[in-house]
């Protein structure tokens, strides 16, 4: 059974940058590709980002490439997303995902990852 904490959430002013974290305990997380999602209120869940096994291959939404970066540690057992020039419209709670043990690669729709954490609140407001 693997479980996910995020952390690093919090309230930032246009433009700044948050990093947040996200630890994974249990086994095969060096095994699987992790992710990064986003909900805001009244809306779906939405994908963020995703990075593969060996963090050798990573994706970005539309609306995130070039201001956030995924990365990950493996000897930590940590998934990151680094957040710079954010944006009001970035407001949302941010979870992490991971696929199953053995899934290794890359995936954006929701329903490929099998774990998620309980969330962690950023919001940008001046």
């Amino acid at each position: 059974q693997v479980q996910l904490v995020e952390s690093g959430g919090g309230l930032v002013q246009p433009g700044g940058s948050l990093r947040l974290s996200c630890a994974a305990s249990g086994r095969a997380f060096s095994s699987s590709a992790m992710g990064w999602f986003r909900q805001a209120p009244g809306k779906e869940r939405e994908f963020v980002a995703t990075i593969s096994w060996s963090g050798s291959s990573t994706h970005y939404a539309d609306s995130v490439k070039g201001r956030f970066t995924i990365s990950r540690d493996n000897a930590k057992n940590t998934v990151y997303l680094q957040m710079n020039s954010l944006k009001p419209e970035d407001t949302a709670v941010y979870f992490c995902a991971a696929r199953s043990a053995g899934y290794m690669l890359i995936a954006v729709p929701s329903t490929a990852y099998d774990h998620w954490g309980q969330g962690t609140q950023v919001t940008v407001s001046s």
